[in-house]
């Protein structure tokens, strides 16, 4: 029960600092800077929680794993005075003076490099809530970030955002990014004699959001190679996945 009503305020958390964002040109000086550290919430079922596909506007988003050197380019937004002080998506207390940012899809903590291409300033952000919800942004960064990068004023900017770390660690370990993701439904994709087969057809079909892995099956002196596609969240997603029917007789199953 107590783990059940911990997910469920996770998601009040979500849906909470999942409002449609508005970047704000105010630079919020009046308002006190004392509090500049902030703890960060990394736990299990925080993960769980956040990583779960939601609807904001009408339009699903679906979480995703992120690698090491991942990046993407687009339009950034800030947001400041009027967050100030409330619970961002991941449960924390927003922090405009913090060195953090928000994205639809990242992991929480994911570590990113953001460079501003109009004057290529540099820094890096610690992903803690969800947004921008305006069309074409692709990150929402706190107050101070947005001064470090010199957007404020203008208030939107062309950037690249670059992967560089997890769990607030900036650092280069798969180990980490798999602690990040808790999967837990996975969709066969084929089961195949030949191993060659199986590896190729695992291959095709692996992409950016779900990976592609093999069980071996020993039965009767014969060996079944199981194609499975992993990294689905709920098992809705899984469904949604299966039903393109782009797999015969594929099927989901709980890892």
């Amino acid at each position: 029960m107590y783990i059940k009503n911990t997910l469920l305020l996770i998601m009040i958390f979500i849906f909470s600092g999942c409002s449609n964002r508005q970047y704000i040109h105010s630079d919020g000086s009046s308002i006190s800077s004392s509090t500049q550290t902030q703890k960060i919430r990394n736990s299990s079922n925080m993960h769980r929680a956040t990583m779960r596909p939601y609807t904001v506007l009408g339009k699903k988003y679906y979480p995703e794993k992120a690698n090491i050197n991942d990046s993407s380019s687009g339009i950034a937004s800030w947001y400041g005075p009027d967050f100030h002080n409330k619970l961002t998506s991941n449960g924390e207390t927003y922090n405009m003076h913090a060195m953090t940012a928000a994205h639809k899809t990242l992991p929480m903590n994911t570590m990113l490099r953001v460079t501003n291409l109009e004057n290529d300033k540099k820094i890096i952000v610690r992903i803690n809530d969800r947004g921008p919800f305006v069309k074409s942004r692709i990150i929402d960064l706190s107050n101070k970030a947005a001064h470090k990068v010199d957007m404020v004023k203008k208030g939107t900017a062309p950037v690249r955002i670059e992967v560089i770390g997890f769990n607030g660690i900036v650092g280069d370990t798969s180990e980490v990014t798999q602690s990040v993701i808790m999967s837990d439904y996975a969709v066969q994709i084929g089961a195949f004699r030949d191993k060659k087969g199986a590896y190729k057809h695992a291959k095709q079909h692996a992409d950016s959001r779900y990976s592609s892995k093999i069980l071996t099956e020993h039965k009767n002196g014969s060996v079944l190679y199981r194609v499975y596609l992993t990294g689905f969240k709920s098992d809705s997603e899984a469904r949604d996945y299966k039903s393109q029917d782009e797999f015969s007789g594929s099927f989901i199953v709980k890892e």
